[in-house]
Parts: C-alpha cells; structure tokens; sequence
C-alpha cells in the first residue's frame, strides 16, 4: 500500500515567507484524511519546515533538523548541511522516502535524502505531487501581481489543487517576517 500525495509551497518576498501545504492524505485511490497538518513552526518558532513523503518519516527528520538546530545555535545552513549528510550515509535514515523544505529569515532549502541542499534562485520552491504547479503558479503571480507572499502560497495552492488529484485546497499556511 503506497501512501503519496502532498504538495508544499515556499514563496518568499515582501519582508515576509511563507510556507504552505495541503492536507490531503492518500492510500492508493482512497482519501484517507483532509486536514493533515504538514507544515510547522521548530526552533523557537523561527523557522518553518514543510514536509512530503511519508509522514513517520518525515517527522523524523524535522525532529532531526530541530536536535541540528539546537546542536549549532538556530545555523538552517550548518544544520540543513548535516542533516543531508546523516540522512544520505547512515544505514537507517537513508531509507527515509520523504523530503522538506526548511526556511528561516534568511534562508530557504529543499532537503533530501540524495545529501540535496538546495536553495532556490527566486525565493520560491516547491516539493510533493503539486509542487510544480504550486510552484509555476507562485512564480507567475510574484512576476505579475503585487500580492504578498501569504496571498501567493494560498492562490498557487488553490491552483495546484485543482489540477493534481493528490492535492486539496485544505491549507495550512506557516510566516516569518523577514
């Protein structure tokens, strides 16, 4: 049995970031739940991590990113960094089928277990089954439009929400002032 389907947006701009994700869970062709919540506020409340993948093991790593966190004083680079490494060299994590993105102030990052750390050119990154038409959308609207960035993450995921069966318009929605 395949657990799939998320997508989570990360739109920075206008002295603010935002981070969403949609709560839709999925088991083969059965919608299983609405109102996951997988997007949320570590470290003091000072950075926003969004996760795909399943959801064990997801929250495994967040909880992983968090003790990185602790270890080097709120550093998302250092930790995001080290993270990747455990997480693509040790015998357990890497089996992990998950990925996030972490952002902070300052920062923005797509995690993976391949040892990726990957930070956007344009303040907006997208992962899960949504997350290149989540991210298409917010690219657009930040190009063509003077909405902020809590304005963009909720119409690009009501876009991708219409079009990847994997996504619904139940959205959770994490900012940080820059």
């Amino acid at each position: 049995m395949k657990i799939r389907g998320t997508t989570i947006l990360a739109v920075k701009c206008k002295n603010k970031v935002a981070v969403a994700g949609d709560g839709q869970v999925t088991m083969n062709d059965t919608v299983v739940k609405h109102r996951a919540k997988k997007v949320r506020k570590i470290y003091n409340d000072k950075i926003i991590v969004g996760f795909a993948g399943a959801t064990a093991d997801a929250l495994n790593l967040s909880e992983r990113l968090e003790g990185k966190l602790e270890r080097y004083n709120g550093n998302l680079t250092r930790s995001a960094v080290e993270l990747a490494r455990d997480w693509r060299t040790d015998k357990y994590l890497r089996r992990l089928e998950a990925l996030m993105i972490a952002v902070d102030d300052e920062r923005m990052f797509l995690i993976s277990g391949n040892g990726d750390v990957i930070e956007p050119d344009e303040g907006i990154i997208a992962i899960g089954s949504g997350g290149v038409a989540a991210q298409s959308s917010a690219i657009a609207l930040s190009l063509h439009t003077d909405m902020d960035a809590a304005a963009i993450v909720t119409a690009a995921m009501k876009i991708a929400g219409s079009i990847c069966v994997f996504t619904n318009n139940s959205v959770t929605i994490e900012e940080i002032n820059l």
